[in-house]
């Protein structure tokens, strides 16, 4: 698929295309992503491309023509302006954008954009509830959200167990060393029992969900499996009997 970025400031985004996976993506041709600074466009002969608002106010607003003709100098596409009054950006729209051929994200910068721009974009998309100083730093968490989603961006395992993938919090990971400053490695994960893992973790998930997001918690259909892992409290018998398990392995070692 192909993104292409509207901003004022293209300088902005080397590092993000030039790191990890996004550069993987677009070396391996999973991806392309153009950037056009919008400045270019303008046909202020002092290469201006905002004014004060009129009627008055503080700050500077984007001007419409600029981006206007930006917009139509590149080829059709999805088009995407960062703000504040759009709908939030979560995971289910990263999937969605990634299903399609072309995105084109547009970035104000300054007080905003003028309002007619909004006539010329297929949605409004935003990134929190917070101000920021222009729409390249929103543009790049989507264009990164977008790309890993991409087939052979990286490893499709690593998406099937990810945070938000099924409408929860992802469980808690661990390394090695097995005890640091008297905090342990839960001895289930030990076990070398996939199945009760697989069930603790999600058995985590979900009380995690719980606990830190319970507007996730509370929009997520709990399955029959699910509610009997929540109803059945901490140290059950399936439990323990994998932790006997991981505590030989600790213990052996």
């Amino acid at each position: 698929m192909k993104i292409t970025i509207l901003t004022l400031f293209p300088e902005m985004f080397s590092g993000v295309l030039e790191n990890s996976i996004i550069k993987r993506a677009i070396t391996k041709g999973n991806a392309k992503v153009g950037l056009i600074n919008i400045r270019d466009f303008t046909k202020n002969k002092y290469g201006r491309v905002d004014t004060p608002p009129i009627g008055g106010g503080a700050g500077l607003v984007m001007q419409v023509q600029p981006i206007v003709d930006a917009l139509r100098s590149i080829e059709s596409g999805y088009k995407v302006l960062l703000s504040p009054r759009g709908t939030s950006f979560n995971h289910a729209k990263a999937r969605s954008f990634s299903q399609k051929e072309h995105v084109i994200l547009i970035c104000g910068h300054y007080e905003g954009v003028d309002e007619r721009v909004n006539d010329y974009v297929d949605e409004l998309v935003s990134i929190g509830d917070y101000v920021l100083t222009g729409g390249e730093i929103g543009a790049m968490a989507i264009t990164d959200a977008i790309i890993r989603l991409l087939p052979d961006s990286i490893a499709s395992d690593s998406l099937l167990e990810e945070s938000f993938t099924n409408g929860l919090l992802e469980y808690p990971q661990y390394t090695e060393p097995f005890v640091f400053e008297n905090k342990k490695v839960p001895l289930i994960l030990y076990s070398g029992n996939h199945q009760a893992i697989k069930k603790w973790r999600l058995k985590q998930s979900l009380k995690i969900t719980q606990n830190y997001r319970p507007d996730l918690f509370n929009k997520h259909h709990l399955t029959k499996k699910e509610k009997s892992l929540l109803e059945e409290g901490d140290n059950p018998k399936w439990e323990d009997d994998a932790i006997k398990k991981g505590r030989k392995f600790t213990e052996k070692d």
